[in-house]
């Protein structure tokens, strides 16, 4: 009887832990889609810049600054070791912020110069850019839903028993003022 009883508590246990394995890994699946998405905007930046450059020499400044956000965002990393660590996320997340940010400018410049708007390449970026951050804020939410699956898992009973050195897995929050529509200006 004690046999039964132990080795039922043993497969228990067992299938927690690999239900904690599970989630962690869904973590790791999800942040790299994630990574992917961030990948795609910073390959088609140089493109996007290359077309407005053509068609916006004026617009210098715009897209220099595009260019420096893409250097900044492109050169912090993170990779899934460093997710419990909030300092390393918020940094990584302020890069990818002041990249999108200057992405803002750049479509603003087709209002003011309606040749931009007419050129089909820009508009075909655009589109493409446009996508790629839908694509990187549905990433971010399923994302945020498997660190919420794990770090309920590992803080809940008996996870937090079987957890062991495993910690809380960060999430992406949206930064301070980002509630407010950005503010364009030349």
């Amino acid at each position: 009887m004690k046999f039964a009883i132990a080795v039922v508590a043993l497969v228990s246990f067992s299938a927690c832990d690999n239900y904690i394995i599970e989630n962690e890994q869904s973590v790791n699946t999800a942040f790299g889609n994630l990574q992917s998405q961030y990948q795609r905007r910073a390959d088609l930046i140089p493109n996007l810049v290359e077309t407005v450059k053509a068609a916006a020499a004026h617009e210098k400044d715009t897209l220099e600054a595009v260019i420096a956000a893409r250097n900044t965002a492109t050169t912090i990393k993170l990779d899934a070791s460093d997710l419990e660590d909030p300092a390393k996320v918020a940094a990584f997340q302020k890069a990818q912020t002041g990249l999108a940010g200057a992405l803002s400018r750049v479509f603003a410049l087709q209002e003011q110069y309606p040749e931009i708007r007419a050129n089909q390449n820009f508009r075909d970026l655009q589109v493409q850019i446009e996508g790629t951050e839908n694509r990187i804020q549905r990433a971010r939410e399923q994302y945020n839903e498997s660190v919420q699956v794990y770090n309920a898992a590992i803080l809940k009973w008996p996870g937090r028993w079987l957890a062991g050195a495993r910690k809380e897995k960060q999430m992406f929050a949206a930064e301070a003022g980002a509630e407010a529509a950005p503010k364009v200006k030349f």
